[in-house]
C-alpha cells in the first residue's frame, strides 16, 4: 500500500480530532509518567495528549514515515518513531496507551490490544476508538463500484478489512486484566460541503486499498463512478451540503 498522506488526512482535522478528544476525556489517569499514542498519524491526537499531560513523556508510533515526519514537525517535544503496531512491544511500561482510529487496520486487533494492555502498570489505561462504518454507504459502495466497471479484474482478490468485533468481545478479552472496562458507541453526523467532500474524506483512509489497485487513468474513472454513487446515497440538505453518518466504537480499560 502506498504511504499515507498527512495533507490528505488533515483536510478534515477538526472532525477527525473530535473523537480523540472525547475519548481522552474519559481516560481516568490523571498524572501518567509515560504516554503512548499508537498510530499517531500527523500528530493531531498526540497534541491532545501533550496538552492534557504536560508533565509526561509522550511517545507516538506509526507505520508511515510520512506521518511520523509530519508529526515531528507539528510537535517537536514528543518522541515519534516509525514502528509496526502488529508486533510492537514497549521496552518500558506506559501508564496510558492511546489509539485513535488505528486498530481497525490491524489484523486480529483484539489480541494486539490484550498484549499492549498487559504491559500497563496497575492503574494504567488503554483507550481506543475505531470507526464502525463498514456497513455505511461510503464503504459498501467501494465494493459495488469495484465489481461494476472495466477494472473488475483488479479486484478478484478481495480487499481485506476485518469486521469490528461486537462490544462484548472487547469487554470479555480485556476484563481479565482490568479493574474496569468502559465500552460505548457514538454516531457522528458530519455536515460536509458536498458528495465530493465525502470522497475526499475516505480517500485518505478506507478508499486507499481500492485506489492502490488501479493505474492513474483507471483511478480517475473509478473515482468519478464512486462520486456519482455517493451523490445518490447522500442527498443534499436544505443548504446544499450533505450529512455523513459516521459510527465509532470507544473502549477505555483500566489495569487491575
Amino acid at each position: 500500500m502506498a504511504d499515507w498522506s498527512p495533507w490528505q488526512y488533515l483536510k478534515f482535522e477538526d472532525e477527525r480530532t473530535r473523537p480523540a478528544a472525547e475519548l481522552l476525556a474519559r481516560v481516568p489517569v490523571m498524572r501518567p509518567r509515560r504516554v503512548l499514542d499508537v498510530g499517531c498519524g500527523p500528530g493531531n491526537s498526540t497534541g491532545l495528549l501533550a496538552a492534557r499531560y504536560p508533565q509526561a513523556e509522550i511517545v507516538g508510533i506509526d507505520s508511515s514515515p510520512e506521518m511520523i515526519a509530519a508529526a515531528r514537525k507539528r510537535l517537536p517535544s514528543a518522541d515519534f518513531r516509525v514502528a509496526d503496531i502488529e508486533d510492537y512491544v514497549p521496552a518500558t511500561a506506559f501508564d496510558v496507551i492511546f489509539g485513535n482510529a488505528v486498530f481497525q487496520w490491524v489484523p486480529d486487533h483484539l489480541a494486539v490490544l490484550v498484549r499492549l494492555f498487559a504491559t500497563c502498570p496497575p492503574g494504567g489505561a488503554l483507550a481506543i476508538q475505531v470507526p464502525d462504518n463498514r456497513n455505511e454507504p461510503t464503504h459498501m459502495l467501494m465494493a459495488a463500484v469495484a465489481r461494476g466497471g472495466p477494472w473488475r479484474e483488479r479486484f478478484v482478490e478481495p480487499i481485506r478489512r476485518d469486521a469490528i468485533p461486537p462490544p462484548v468481545e472487547y469487554y470479555d478479552r480485556l476484563k481479565p486484566l482490568a479493574a474496569s472496562v468502559d465500552v460505548w458507541h457514538t454516531t457522528y453526523y458530519h455536515v460536509l460541503a458536498g458528495p465530493e467532500a465525502i470522497v475526499e474524506w475516505v480517500r485518505s483512509t478506507g478508499l486507499r486499498p481500492w485506489l492502490d489497485r488501479l493505474d492513474a487513468r483507471e483511478r480517475d474513472a473509478w473515482l468519478a463512478a464512486y462520486t456519482e454513487r455517493i451523490a445518490e446515497s447522500y442527498p443534499p440538505l436544505v443548504d446544499g451540503r450533505v450529512m455523513l453518518r459516521f459510527p465509532r466504537l470507544f473502549v477505555v480499560a483500566v489495569r487491575g
